[in-house]
């Protein structure tokens, strides 16, 4: 008997591709410029490889994990990405409850079309909040009021987006939202709708309301204005992941916006064990962009990361399912996961080390 669905995580895509239209699938997919940055965050990946243990005693492993104090089933969460209701109508709820229920947490974009009350309510598990700041500092704290209020456990500031990166398939397809959609969390109360006014109606709304100006005291001004834990997400150099340190965040997320912002910026992968070297363990270390296998995860706790995320793969999971879908991608790599554990004779998270990568 031949198995009939997906596989593995690429093959989800082939089949949410047939169900979403062509200006959603153009921008879940698509990338800056060239393209060069979305491609070589996968590409990376394959590129390292693992160098085994033997005779290692893997007849029972755990996969579990513990990510800003919180238990996971093992060290991946779900990636902020925006607009799940383009892909199902449930949304973010779907996919909050398919990721809850796998035992990880779920990152829910400033760019959510669901409430993040309706999220969290229909949560079993941990709900982070990603943040654009926005330019009203006012407005940006009586959000972070919201999410607390909420239930949200931490915020995710994202840092490399200053402006909008030129996303082509965006600008060709005129990207709008449908008109029964909404962005309903990037203000306090209330929600916000955007249409395109010949070119990317996303990229025209972000520049009239997200704030170009940040800087490092505004990551100061965050941990003033809440209590919860601040995950710096866009981090790229080793001198950067030292000055969020200093600046007292939890955990610094190496990611490049999934290839969607500035175009030749290096894959994350080749700028992981900088990073992690730098902060020293003084804060946690997260890592997104292109993972698609089990053993991609194992060789970012290799490199040092604490944790990693993903992002497409539940778009695809959620376009080709809905919760179901997202499900089932939490299944495989979970399984995939544990596989190339037992395969590299690590019974733990914690002998997942760096000699696996190449013994010295």
């Amino acid at each position: 008997m031949t198995q009939s669905g997906p596989l593995n995580l690429r093959e989800y895509a082939a089949l949410a591709k047939t169900n979403l239209s062509e200006m959603a699938w153009g921008y879940y997919a698509g990338g800056a410029d060239d393209e060069v940055t979305l491609r070589e965050n996968e590409m990376a990946w394959g590129r390292a490889r693992l160098h085994y243990r033997i005779l290692a005693d893997v007849a029972k492993r755990s996969t579990q994990t513990r990510i800003l104090g919180k238990e996971l089933s093992f060290p991946v969460l779900a990636a902020p990405t925006a607009f799940h209701r383009l892909a199902d109508d449930q949304g973010e709820v779907a996919t909050a409850r398919a990721t809850t229920a796998a035992g990880t947490a779920m990152i829910l974009s400033s760019l959510s079309t669901v409430d993040v009350e309706e999220v969290t309510a229909a949560a079993t598990g941990p709900i982070l909040f990603q943040l654009y700041m926005y330019r009203d500092r006012g407005i940006s704290r009586d959000l972070l009021r919201r999410v607390e209020d909420a239930g949200c456990q931490a915020i995710v500031l994202t840092v490399d987006a200053p402006i909008w990166g030129n996303r082509e398939s965006d600008v060709r397809d005129k990207f709008s939202l449908p008109g029964h959609m909404e962005i309903r969390n990037l203000l306090p109360e209330g929600t916000l709708s955007f249409s395109s006014h010949g070119g990317s109606g996303l990229a025209e709304f972000c520049h009239e309301h997200l704030d170009p100006g940040l800087r490092w005291e505004d990551v100061e001004w965050l941990r003033a204005a809440t209590k919860l834990p601040i995950v710096v997400k866009g981090v790229c150099r080793p001198d950067d992941a030292i000055r969020a340190v200093q600046s007292g965040v939890s955990a610094v997320l190496v990611s490049n916006h999934g290839g969607r912002q500035l175009d030749t910026a290096p894959a994350t992968f080749d700028v992981l064990p900088a990073v992690c070297e730098a902060v020293d363990e003084k804060a946690e270390v997260w890592v997104d962009g292109g993972i698609r296998r089990g053993t991609d995860v194992i060789k970012a706790i290799a490199s040092g990361a604490n944790a990693v995320l993903i992002g497409r793969p539940i778009l695809w999971g959620l376009a080709a399912q809905g919760e179901a879908g997202v499900a089932d991608i939490w299944s495989m790599l979970h399984d995939e996961f544990d596989r190339a554990m037992a395969l590299c004779g690590c019974a733990s998270v914690d002998q997942i080390t760096a000699d696996l990568l190449g013994p010295s």
